[in-house]
């Protein structure tokens, strides 16, 4: 399970995006976070992930403590997410191949053996061709550069996914290919998903619950009982 309890987090301590919000998130279970833009999601999103450290709150992953984030994290807590974002152009290394691309945290886990094959299955998954495999990021459009960024994040059979607004910035098409993979990958493995975006219809369809973000901050932080009445 994913517990995150009474997270406040940001990037200025003076003024924090996200403030006590506590979620969580049971194993194989699919978890929508839905809010407008700049509210705080992909924050809370990128804490979970273990990409981005709290400024104060707890994060246990099945029981265990998080002390340490990003390459300081133990290595069988980083390797248990695969992380997607918004914007691929920006979470790819321009300078590599879309099959070195999606062979990257295999190689950065010492996992190098079947990694040529790993890929070649993965790509099938997301609707990859072998052709657009030798080719780099900038050779390619968003949605085929989106798909080669969630082979990566399946490339190493992480237990929990985050989404974060992942099909953004995709046509129609590519959100339900990309949604599909998911879904098959989860029927798979029992990974458990936490994913962010402000498409209700489609968070709705896709997950088990949708939670809104003022749901979590008003349950932190709710409004003062109003004054009766007098004489009531």
């Amino acid at each position: 399970m994913l517990e995150l309890h009474r997270i406040t987090a940001g990037y200025d301590r003076r003024a924090p995006v996200v403030r006590d919000v506590s979620l969580t998130v049971e194993p194989g279970e699919a978890v929508g976070l839905l809010g407008p833009s700049g509210c705080g999601k992909s924050t809370l999103a990128r804490v979970a992930s273990l990409v981005h450290r709290p400024d104060s709150g707890t994060y246990l992953i099945d029981g265990e403590s998080v002390r340490a984030w990003r390459h300081r994290a133990p290595r069988e807590q980083r390797t248990a997410f695969g992380v997607v974002f918004q914007q691929p152009r920006q979470a790819a290394d321009p300078r590599l191949r879309l099959t070195d691309l999606i062979a990257e945290p295999l190689r950065a886990a010492g996992r190098r053996t079947g990694a040529e094959e790993r890929v070649v299955e993965l790509a099938g998954r997301v609707g990859l061709s072998a052709e657009l495999l030798g080719r780099r990021p900038h050779e390619v459009s968003d949605g085929q550069l989106q798909r080669a960024c969630l082979a990566r994040a399946l490339v190493l059979r992480p237990r929990w996914l985050i989404c974060d607004e992942m099909t953004a910035m995709l046509d129609a098409s590519t959100t339900a290919a990309l949604v599909a993979a998911v879904e098959d990958y989860r029927r798979e493995s029992g990974a458990g998903l936490l994913t962010v975006g402000h498409d209700r219809t489609l968070l709705n369809r896709w997950c088990d619950r949708t939670v809104h973000w003022t749901e979590l901050t008003q349950a932190e932080n709710p409004s003062p009982p109003k004054n009766k009445p007098s004489g009531a």
